[in-house]
């Protein structure tokens, strides 16, 4: 199914699933190093150390990695994102581990007609990050501005 592109593309309650992301351990610890510096994120030994069973990701890189999946599903051409103002309710459910195989699940809210500008509306919706064992790792609900192909 292709991605939809403008407001009038979204439906509310159609789900959308895409993408497949292999985390490896050279890009948990180069992330961790450079933004996340935390000893779970740097060392095996220390992610056994706590509840994690091992070195994990950092949530903020799962979060990355999600964007990733995203950008990559996003229509080449009569692309009518404007942007987000905001994600609300992050969570990380799962530690993501190296060798994990990540994909989404992108569930529309709700959407609605911009008061302030004629040619956009925004959308609500529910990702989720889930790892080849079928568990959620991480979810969240973007809000994204969309242009409106009916205007202009």
């Amino acid at each position: 199914m292709p991605s939809p592109s403008y407001f009038e593309d979204f439906e509310i309650g159609a789900t959308q699933e895409f993408g497949e992301y292999e985390v490896t351990q050279e890009e948990i610890l180069e992330f961790a190093e450079k933004y996340d510096p935390q000893p779970f994120h740097l060392s095996d030994a220390a992610g056994k150390a706590m509840h994690f069973g091992g070195l994990c990701a950092s949530g903020w890189h799962t979060c990355a990695m999600a964007m990733r999946m995203i950008v990559e599903q996003m229509p080449i051409e009569n692309n009518g994102a404007l942007g987000s103002p905001g994600i609300d309710e992050i969570r990380w459910k799962k530690p993501v581990f190296p060798g994990d195989v990540l994909r989404m699940r992108s569930t529309i809210l709700n959407k609605k007609y911009s008061k302030s500008r004629a040619d956009m509306g925004t959308i609500f919706m529910q990702n989720e990050v889930i790892n080849q064992n079928d568990e959620l790792v991480m979810s969240n609900k973007p809000i994204v501005m969309v242009k409106r192909r009916d205007i202009g």
